[in-house]
This record gives structure tokens, C-alpha cells and sequence, in this order.
């Protein structure tokens, strides 16, 4: 089975250009991604008829914008399987969806002494809110080389992940390099390294209050996953 490419084009209004005589090549989606006509049509009604605050107000106009949100909180949680719709929160991007990440999991649960993993391929946006966490919490950034073609070293895990590992962070596919990580082998041998270590895999507890004095670190805490889907 093919991949519909120009049927998936011919969504994009911006597509049908052209640039020095050429058809349209649009590449720089990680950092303002186009708009298919359904998305533009969406958003246009709903500034034309529906705008108002959403679960802010208890009027007409409000309860219809609250309730269009949440359906599309619904539906994104049914595409990715995620357990409650609670678990869906819509940002701008990656880069702000990554900053809070680390100054609500980093600071609830990381402590001085722990440490969080990033890949030697990671874009800045995944690199400089770690080490900011890790200069206001004391944590350790440890980084996973990457190999002369351009993929991850995963023999080396072995020696970065321990019982003090908080977070694995990494790009799913490089913009820049074009590679695309094997995200469920990865998750997978670093529960497996985790749990082998005495870290667990994300358990319930860990905050500050809460902190381990005989490991050192944070009871519960147990290694999560950050997976972006764009570097």
C-alpha cells in the first residue's frame, strides 16, 4: 500500500504555491507546522461563532468553547490510549510542554544526588531545561552517546541508568539527523535496567517530603519516559 502523499498535500492550502517556479517543499514543521483547510476551517468557526473562555464562565458562548475543548481532550486521549482525559494537557509546543515537564515533575520529584538521562542528539529545547533543573536541584545530567551514523549507543545505558535515574528524555525522530530512534526498544531495556538497578519504573510516590534516607533518594520515584516526537 502506497502512501497518499499529494491527497494528504492537497490538505494544505500553502502547498499549492509555488517557490521560484517550483511546487512548495515545506520543511521547518518542528518549528511552525502548516495548516490543513480542516484545521483552518475549524479554527475559523470558532472564532466566528463559538469564542469565549473556556471554564471560565458559566454563559452560552462559554459552556459551548468548554465543551468543544474538552471533546477534543477526549479524542486525543482515545487516539493515544491514554487512561483518564485528565492526562491530556494542550500546550504551544514541545519546548513549553519540556519546561513543564521539569519544573513540575523535575522539582516534585528530583533531588539532590539523582540524576536525569538526555541523548547526545537532543535539540537545545531538550537540553537547557535539564540543566537548569539540575543547578536549582542538584540532580546530574547524564547524556547517551550517539555513533558515527548518526544513532543512539544503547550498549552504554547500562552504565548511565541506576536507582537514582529519575527520567529518560530523548527525540523520537532528529530533524537534524533524520534518525529515528527504536522508542519501544529503548523504553523497554531502560524498565529493565531500572528495575535491575532498584529504581523501579514509575511508582506513585517520591516527592521531597517523602525522600529515601537509606538509597539517598526519592521513595518511589522510579524511572519515567519523555519521548518527543520531534527534536
Amino acid at each position: 500500500m502506497s502512501y497518499p502523499v499529494q491527497q494528504l498535500r492537497a490538505d494544505f492550502p500553502v502547498l499549492a504555491g509555488e517557490v521560484n517556479g517550483k511546487p512548495l517543499v515545506y520543511l521547518d514543521s518542528a518549528a511552525s507546522a502548516q495548516k490543513p483547510q480542516q484545521v483552518i476551517d475549524a479554527v475559523s468557526d470558532f472564532t466566528a461563532h463559538h469564542y469565549a473562555a473556556v471554564h471560565r464562565g458559566i454563559h452560552t458562548l462559554s459552556a459551548e468553547a468548554t465543551a468543544a475543548t474538552e471533546a477534543v481532550r477526549q479524542k486525543a486521549a482515545a487516539f493515544i490510549n491514554a487512561p483518564q482525559t485528565e492526562e491530556i494537557i494542550f500546550v504551544k509546543g514541545t519546548t513549553e510542554a519540556i519546561n513543564l515537564v521539569a519544573d513540575s515533575f523535575g522539582r516534585a520529584f528530583c533531588n539532590d544526588g539523582d540524576n536525569i538521562i538526555i541523548t547526545e542528539m537532543e535539540h537545545h529545547a531538550n537540553i537547557v531545561p535539564w540543566y537548569m533543573l539540575a543547578e536549582s536541584a542538584g540532580i546530574e545530567i547524564r547524556v547517551l552517546p550517539m555513533a558515527d551514523d548518526g544513532t543512539l549507543i544503547l550498549s552504554k545505558l547500562p552504565e548511565l541508568i541506576d536507582n537514582r535515574t529519575r527520567l529518560l528524555s530523548f527525540t523520537h525522530l532528529s530533524n537534524v539527523l533524520g534518525t529515528v530512534n527504536p522508542v519501544k526498544a529503548i523504553i523497554a531495556q531502560a524498565r529493565e535496567l531500572s528495575r535491575a538497578a532498584g529504581g523501579g519504573t514509575g511508582g506513585a510516590g517520591g516527592r521531597r517530603p517523602g525522600r529515601n534516607a537509606s538509597a539517598g533518594g526519592c521513595a518511589g520515584a522510579g524511572l519515567r519516559f519523555l519521548c518527543l516526537l520531534r527534536s
